[in-house]
């Protein structure tokens, strides 16, 4: 492929303030049902952007787990190379791609760990396996070969058998506490529709601005 000569035009409505709703959350919300609706598997997959000690960023995709007025929820190990990035800075920013609504929502702000009852509460619905591969799993440490995770995942399965898999201690959920979200939707001729969500430390009211693309 010929990267810099592919080019795909834009035909999509217009997406302008007028017709953003005041509150950021359910607007994201709308988008993301509309998402879910066409996406062909996890419509909740996103990329999570942190910075370590060093100011080096790294990204992943993680799932996101809950979206509500309180902010944007997933799940990992504390022990993570993200988990690491967020004990030294605890920001970072969520960005949504869904390149077949010609759609982005970005989301910047505080990342901090949630209440551990709730990180419990959700470990226990997880699947068995899940949970399993929790325990197994020192998250982004260097292994020999995949017979030693393997070997580990059996460990646990023993560790555990006829009883329910405890939350590891290592392992919970986050919630970024947004400061900014941005909606962009593709437009004819790169004339692209980007409209953000801000508002400043300790204000509750959120201000919409237009952006150029």
């Amino acid at each position: 492929m010929t990267l810099d000569t592919k080019r795909v035009e834009y035909e999509t409505a217009g997406f302008d303030v007028a017709d953003a709703d005041p509150d950021p959350f359910v607007q994201v919300q709308a988008w993301w049902d509309e998402w879910s609706a066409v996406a062909p598997n996890e419509p909740n997959a996103v990329v999570l952007a942190t910075a370590d000690a060093s100011g080096h960023a790294s990204a992943r995709t993680v799932l996101l787990r809950g979206l509500d007025s309180s902010g944007f929820t997933f799940f990992t190990s504390y022990e993570s190379r993200k988990g690491q990035d967020l004990d030294a800075h605890p920001t970072g920013t969520i960005l949504a791609s869904w390149v077949p609504l010609l759609r982005q929502v970005n989301v910047r702000g505080t990342i901090t760990k949630i209440e551990r009852s709730e990180s419990e509460t959700y470990f226990a619905g997880r699947p068995r396996g899940s949970q399993l591969a929790a325990w197994a799993s020192h998250q982004s440490s260097e292994l020999i070969d995949r017979a030693e995770l393997e070997g580990r995942f059996t460990e646990a399965e023993q560790r555990f058998a006829g009883q329910a898999v405890p939350c590891p201690p290592y392992w919970g959920g986050y919630r970024l506490v947004p400061d900014s979200i941005e909606l962009w939707q593709g437009r004819p001729s790169r004339m692209h529709d980007r409209l953000r969500y801000e508002r400043a430390p300790g204000v509750t009211a959120w201000r919409i601005v237009r952006l150029s693309p």
